[in-house]
């Protein structure tokens, strides 16, 4: 299963975007057994203006906040059980405020957020989780105020540069659109190359395993071409190192994604695959049989 591969990428991913803000802990163990959230953040400042630049993610992260990311819709089970985590956690702030003599700052406690691809309305009904359309919007869904926790329905959120950061970590086409408009940020844009990064770590992860669903293998086909460029944009800066040699090993990744093996017809047209632009490569690979694309290739020639 690629489960626990999505969820190391979600917390290396929100930790890069967080950390300029505040402190971030990834995997923090709690006391009551071993058990762990998989991202607590603390900002730096009361209201750290800075954090707008991440959008929704930002407004999410003004006050001390947990994430709980999941790849797939995120079942009752694990709701209750970010809940247990959640007031665990509550537990050992109000046992160290005791010892300290102090008074516990509920204003001060996190806030968890549990950012899920889908979520059904039977989930959402059972926990009384209701929208706050003239704050948030739509997408964010909030169980009753001294839960301290909302729901965040990546692909009911609107599709716009505020949401941006938050639809990468959803699936399928929201995913898809999230990366293409990555793709388009400024360069200068100081997160656009470390989620870049992250990704291309993803890539090479997903492309060794063996067990890729449909969705994981369309998103090798996706992130491809990324990293096709990433290696020709570091040829033009005079980085020449293994770069043909990635390029080709990259095709053929893409073209095992696509029909399940590289054969010699196959393997035969690479070098011409390497001559056409990255994109427009990726297009055909996806779009054509097997046939239809030796077919293409060869009427190049």
């Amino acid at each position: 299963m690629t489960r626990f591969v999505y969820d190391q990428f979600a917390k290396q991913y929100l930790t890069e975007l967080l950390s300029p803000f505040g402190e971030v802990e990834a995997s923090r163990a709690i006391a009551a057994e071993v058990r762990e959230v998989d991202v607590i953040f603390s900002p730096a400042s009361d209201h750290p203006p800075e954090v707008a630049i991440l959008g929704l993610l930002g407004r999410l992260a003004t006050t001390v906040a947990i994430f709980e990311p999941f790849r797939n819709a995120v079942q009752p089970g694990e709701i209750r059980s970010c809940l247990s985590k959640l007031f665990e956690l509550y537990n050992e702030f109000d046992r160290q405020a005791n010892r300290e003599n102090t008074r516990l700052n509920e204003a001060q406690l996190p806030h968890l957020w549990i950012l899920s691809p889908t979520v059904s309305t039977a989930v959402l009904s059972g926990f009384k989780a209701e929208l706050d359309l003239e704050t948030w919007g739509e997408g964010i869904y909030f169980l009753g105020k001294s839960f301290k926790t909302g729901i965040v329905v990546i692909h009911q959120l609107p599709k716009t540069p505020e949401t941006l950061w938050l639809r990468m970590l959803g699936k399928g086409q929201v995913q898809k659109q999230a990366i293409t408009e990555l793709r388009e940020l400024p360069e200068d844009n100081p997160f656009r190359v470390q989620t870049l990064e992250l990704l291309y770590n993803l890539l090479t992860i997903l492309e060794v395993r063996q067990d890729l669903e449909t969705e994981d293998q369309s998103l090798v086909m996706e992130l491809s071409p990324l990293y096709l460029e990433r290696l020709e944009n570091a040829n033009q800066r005079g980085i020449k190192q293994g770069l043909e040699q990635g390029q080709r090993l990259m095709v053929e990744k893409m073209l095992k994604a696509k029909f399940g093996e590289v054969d010699g017809e196959l393997s035969a047209i690479i070098d011409a695959l390497l001559l056409i632009p990255p994109l427009d490569m990726m297009q055909l690979i996806y779009q054509l049989s097997w046939e239809e694309l030796l077919a293409r290739v060869q009427n190049q020639d």
